[in-house]
């Protein structure tokens, strides 16, 4: 069966930073799913290029930062003071935590990049966010999406997410 719209869609990743360094990777016993034809699943990038693929074909995209997880946004990079976080919760580097963005209302993740002197630095970019990525996959599995996943936008598993 070929990879079209509506299909539902295995594969077994691994995703390199610029430098080919190994970032992610899928477990040999849990492959990625995702709907596809447009649902946002998975990067369009790498969608297109699986079109009409089937079991067993492999691709190899390079995407630039716009097509993977965005470039980097400085005015996502801010300076809270320490006081503005809850008291019962220790602090690290690498903790993350969600907020509402004040202008447009969307809840943007952020992570603590730094603690200085009563700051604390945080960044709503992704951890890869300006960074030019290769994904390269191999098709394990493709079958016809049911009409209740087609018309959720995602693939059902078993497990109820909303």
């Amino acid at each position: 069966m070929q990879i079209i719209k509506n299909t539902v869609v295995s594969l077994h990743y691994k995703m390199f930073d610029a430098d080919n360094q190994l970032i992610d990777q899928t477990q040999p016993e849990e492959p990625m799913t995702y709907l596809h034809g447009g649902y946002d699943g998975i990067f369009p990038l790498v969608e297109e290029q699986l079109q009409g693929k089937q079991v067993g074909d492999q691709i190899d995209v390079t995407m630039q930062a716009e097509d993977a997880f965005g470039d980097h946004e400085p005015e996502l990079v801010r300076q809270e003071p320490i006081d503005v976080f809850p008291e019962d919760i220790e602090l690290e580097v690498g903790m993350m935590f969600e907020a509402d963005d004040p202008e447009t209302g969307d809840v943007i993740v952020f992570r603590i990049t730094d603690i200085t002197d009563g700051q604390v630095t945080v960044d709503g970019n992704h951890p890869l966010a300006g960074q030019t990525l290769r994904f390269e996959a191999t098709v394990a599995s493709v079958r016809e999406a049911t009409a209740e996943e087609i018309d959720h936008g995602h693939v059902h598993d078993g497990h109820h997410h909303h």
